[in-house]
């Protein structure tokens, strides 16, 4: 039997213009990493359903997931990791994967909204040049 109902889906335009340079996109520069997305707030970091490309992300050191950076955490997500490389949708998902840019050159002032950038994360992130 055919299933002719409507349906509907969103897409999620990529929009790295975050990165100041390729530096650091080669193919095997970025290396993949597991999301807990329980640790993500939706209103904060995925209100359209993607969690955005830029934004810092740490590694939990109990379980080896990757979670949202955070200064005040002490789970090991006070230490900042890196970017997300690429927008990822997370909507009604418990573990994504993605990958993880940890060098290079990046544009502060065009990190999407809620990155989580600060000076701490700054300083754990000595191989990311920010302009």
């Amino acid at each position: 039997m055919t299933n002719i109902a409507v349906s509907r889906t969103n897409y999620q335009v990529e929009n790295r213009a975050w990165l100041a340079s390729e530096h650091g996109t080669e193919p095997g520069a970025n290396i993949g990493i597991t999301l807990d997305i329980s640790l993500f707030t939706e209103a904060t970091h995925y209100p359209d359903g993607y969690l955005r490309s830029g934004i810092v992300v740490a590694k939990v050191t109990a379980t080896g997931l990757y979670g949202p950076y955070s200064n005040a955490a002490s789970d090991g997500r006070e230490v900042a990791r890196g970017h997300l490389f690429a927008s990822l949708p997370v909507k009604g998902q418990t573990k994504v994967g993605g990958a993880l840019f940890e060098h290079g050159f990046v544009t502060e002032s065009k990190l999407p909204p809620n990155h989580g950038l600060d000076s701490a994360g700054k300083t754990d992130l000595s191989l990311i040049r920010y302009r």
